[in-house]
């Protein structure tokens, strides 16, 4: 991050959590606040979640994750968010109408979130693809069906969309050189065994599928890494939320949603949770700030 705007940005988190803590309403009104862009898929646009965003076509809630976390932070937020979003649509017009994602961001941008590339593998696909109506042996296995060849079909697609991850990362940082960029992974969408029948997945396919949601975390990660961006961990806040929770406890709905929200996505209990994790990170760097400066 350039160094002319890092004090901007630690005295932006500073106020929030000044506001926070109730501290005089002066100080907080003092500093301009943060210009924060959220990109990514439904799984930081919140479809379903009540509360719409009057973009319609983006299936995107006033309650999901960029909202949470901008709240919380006193920031000024653009949120280009778009369910069914792949990696192309930052650059390209998704349905054919709908800006790029990357128009949001310029040199003014003080915080940029992405949540991305679970489209572009068809993660949800793959998971209704592992529905069986009835326990084992009626039926077939998804974990059989993507690795009979001898060939990890859902881990071939995670590994072939590393460059396209690096691209979408050396973009952001071309369009907002003067970021903070957090990337945020994808959760923990049912536990080790499942729940059968309770959500309709054979215990070792729900193993398979959430090791490939894992690996695709895992990837986003190593790439956030290695462009100086910071990681939050979904995965690990979502653990013991899962589909297989009881509803007042779920961060992640099931095939049958219990809470008004889209299957296979966030609630907005999950929303609440990941928003106030994003913007602890951001506190968090925003303190380690000072420190780097006086090295």
């Amino acid at each position: 991050m350039d160094d002319r705007r890092r004090p901007v940005l630690r005295w932006g988190v500073a106020c929030a959590v000044a506001a926070a803590c109730g501290l005089s309403p002066v100080v907080a009104d003092a500093a301009e606040p943060l210009d924060y862009v959220a990109l990514g898929d439904s799984a930081a646009a919140g479809p379903l979640i009540p509360g719409p965003d009057p973009n319609l076509a983006c299936l995107r809630s006033t309650r999901n994750y960029p909202r949470v976390a901008a709240e919380a932070l006193g920031a000024r937020l653009t949120d280009a968010t778009c369910s069914g979003a792949e990696i192309t649509d930052f650059t390209g017009r998704q349905h054919g109408f709908l800006p790029p994602q990357f128009d949001a961001l310029s040199a003014a941008t003080d915080l940029v979130t992405v949540t991305i590339g679970g489209n572009d593998v068809d993660l949800v696909g793959a998971a209704v693809s592992c529905l069986n109506a009835f326990p084992e042996p009626f039926g077939k296995s998804c974990a059989d069906e993507f690795t009979g060849d001898g060939r990890d079909e859902l881990s071939s697609r995670i590994a072939a969309i590393e460059g396209d991850l690096d691209a979408a990362l050396a973009g952001i940082a071309d369009r907002a050189p003067n970021a903070e960029v957090v990337v945020a992974g994808y959760g923990t969408y049912i536990r080790p065994g499942g729940c059968y029948p309770k959500e309709p997945i054979w215990a070792r396919d729900a193993d398979y599928i959430q090791s490939s949601v894992d690996e695709l975390s895992d990837l986003l990660r190593d790439r956030a890494t290695a462009h100086g961006a910071e990681f939050v961990d979904i995965g690990a806040i979502s653990e013991g939320h899962d589909v297989c929770a009881a509803p007042q406890d779920k961060y992640l709905e099931g095939v049958l949603p219990t809470s008004v929200a889209a299957p296979l996505h966030p609630n907005a209990r999950g929303m609440a949770a990941f928003g106030r994790a994003v913007a602890e990170s951001v506190r968090e760097q925003a303190a380690r700030t000072p420190a780097d400066d006086a090295a």
